[in-house]
């Protein structure tokens, strides 16, 4: 839609005061998806020249803010590493058309900071780091996990600039399950979980999203029991931090949550045999609707 509250629009390579009212243009289709009446100026990211992928002397992956989705899809699928198919598993997960796929940016998702970001699923599951930069140049480096701090929430000063996002060698090298919950089969993620199991020393990261308010990474040094797994996520979340809209109620995002971890565990746990689907819970209010209601993509 029209911005008609924005006044300007500059180059982010020309360098000028910031003030109130401005915003980062990125790939822009959250900014120009609703009305935005507090901005007077939009600062265009997108003649930077940022390489969408790069690697680094010490073999992470750093992402630039500007790559697009498709950008980031086509690399995952060609990506030499055991964790490359999760790139396509979240990129998958906007379940957007084409032309979002091919303007929508990494750090355009992050910024939004919404539950159901999968782009806050992926980094957030491979223990990734955003750099900061400021409008004085100083930069600062914070874990995914930390930087989204509720439902649309960030860690973010006035005017700062989210200009990459790096993912670490050894994460990248992680066997990882995937599980994702809609009430809708091409509906909104109402859970997200993600399983990170470290082939290095056997640690095992569980991360879920989507189902909460902000992401919630939970890194075990050896794989967890059923119960010890279950009982990390409900004293870690708090019950206002289970997220509640249109696309799932808290009690339904908390069981579901619950039951996606457990089927990562499961799947990653090596000393674990799989045995059939997880069993409900008899306390929780969600369960029984939970067992025949909403889809399971795996």
């Amino acid at each position: 839609m029209d911005l008609n509250t924005v006044l300007d629009v500059r180059d982010a390579r020309r360098r000028e005061p910031w003030r109130p009212g401005d915003a980062w243009l990125g790939g822009g289709t959250y900014l120009f998806s609703e009305p935005q009446p507090h901005i007077r100026r939009l600062v265009d990211l997108s003649r930077m020249g940022w390489p969408p992928l790069s690697w680094q002397p010490d073999g992470s992956l750093d992402i630039a803010a500007t790559c697009t989705i498709t950008e980031l899809s086509r690399f995952g699928r060609t990506l030499p590493a055991t964790a490359a198919p999760l790139f396509e598993q979240c990129c998958r997960a906007f379940l957007a058309s084409f032309k979002i796929w091919n303007m929508a940016t990494v750090g355009g998702n992050l910024c939004n900071g919404l539950p159901a970001g999968p782009m806050i699923s992926l980094t957030a599951a491979l223990d990734g780091t955003v750099l900061l930069q400021g409008q004085d140049g100083a930069t600062r480096r914070l874990p995914v996990a930390d930087f989204i701090l509720g439902a649309g929430v960030k860690d973010l000063k006035d005017g700062e600039l989210l200009r990459s996002v790096r993912l670490p060698a050894r994460a990248l090298d992680s066997r990882t399950a995937f599980r994702q919950a809609s009430l809708y089969g091409l509906g909104r993620s109402g859970a997200l979980v993600v399983g990170a199991s470290d082939p290095a020393d056997g640690s095992l990261a569980v991360t879920v999203t989507a189902a909460t308010t902000r992401p919630f990474r939970f890194w075990f040094p050896l794989p967890p029991g059923a119960a010890e797994l279950r009982e990390a996520i409900d004293t870690a979340v708090r019950p206002d931090e289970w997220f509640d809209d249109i696309h799932g109620l808290p009690a339904w995002r908390r069981h579901m949550g619950l039951r996606l971890a457990e089927e990562v565990r499961r799947e990653l746990d090596p000393a674990d045999p799989a045995y059939p689907a997880y069993p409900a819970d008899p306390a929780d209010p969600a369960a029984p609707a939970a067992a025949t209601g909403p889809e399971v993509s795996r």
